[in-house]
Order: structure tokens, then sequence, then C-alpha cells
């Protein structure tokens, strides 16, 4: 044996490392914004389609929109979503101003920005992020009662 293969002896066990250093840290980091991007779209999903259910059973139009934010809460929360990052839209069709008349459909629309782990404060409100979106349509039945 020569003396220059006596001193590459053991450095293949410092490459591997290295290497497997060098792909898993960015493996790691890109699993930690999937699974934060799949917890938020599961809450926001969630939670539109229970806000959505307790507009429509609410008793009357004015406890209605309370209703509906509470749903989503406890639907969010569930997630570990922070509840004020969401924001809720609620839209009545055919007349926008009595959502609980018989024939009408209530949509509630939820929208989040979930900003990737670990992104550094000093990025400010330019940190990368991904919007999630949901949205949950109820009938409230034709043969229902006006409310």
């Amino acid at each position: 044996m020569s003396g220059s293969e006596r001193d590459e002896r053991g450095s293949a066990l410092v490459e591997v490392t290295w290497l497997s250093l060098l792909l898993l840290v960015p493996l790691l980091y890109v699993l930690l914004g999937v699974f934060e991007v799949q917890r938020a779209s599961y809450g926001v999903s969630g939670a539109a389609r229970a806000a959505a259910r307790a507009y429509s059973l609410a008793p009357d139009e004015g406890s209605a929109p309370a209703r509906a934010r509470a749903a989503a809460a406890v639907a969010l929360r569930d997630q570990d979503v922070d509840v004020a990052d969401v924001a809720m839209t609620v839209r009545c069709e055919p007349q926008p101003g009595n959502c609980l008349a018989p024939g009408s459909a209530i949509t509630v629309l939820l929208r989040h920005q979930v900003r990737l782990p670990l992104a550094p404060d000093a990025l400010g409100a330019q940190a990368p992020s991904f919007r999630v979106e949901a949205d949950h349509t109820v009938v409230y039945g034709e043969f229902r009662e006006d409310r």
C-alpha cells in the first residue's frame, strides 16, 4: 500500500455524514412547511363547515354571525390556528340581507396566510407565506320557517 491510499482511509464516513446533514436539513424544513400548511388547511376547512352550519341553525339573523364566528373559532383552535389571523366572509343568495329565508344559500369563506416555520421576523410583512382558503355552502331549506 502506498502512503496516499492510507491517508484516504475513513474519509468516506466523513463525506457521507456531511452529505447526509446537507441533504437532511433542507428536507426537514420542507416537511415542517408542508405540515404547517396542511394543519392550517384542515383547520380552515373544518371551520368553514362549522361556521356555515352554525349560521344556518341560528335562531335569528342578529345572532347568526356571532354563532358562526364562535363555531369557526372552536374548529380553528382544534388545529392550533390563531383565530385572529383568519378572515371570515358570509354571503347569502338570493337575498343578501336575509340569510335565514327559505331557499337561501349561506356561503362562508375563510382566508388565512400561513407563514413558513422558522422564517425570521426581520423579513417583516413580506415573510414567505401560503394563502389557505376554504368555503362551505349550506342551503336553508325551501320548506323551513322564515326567521
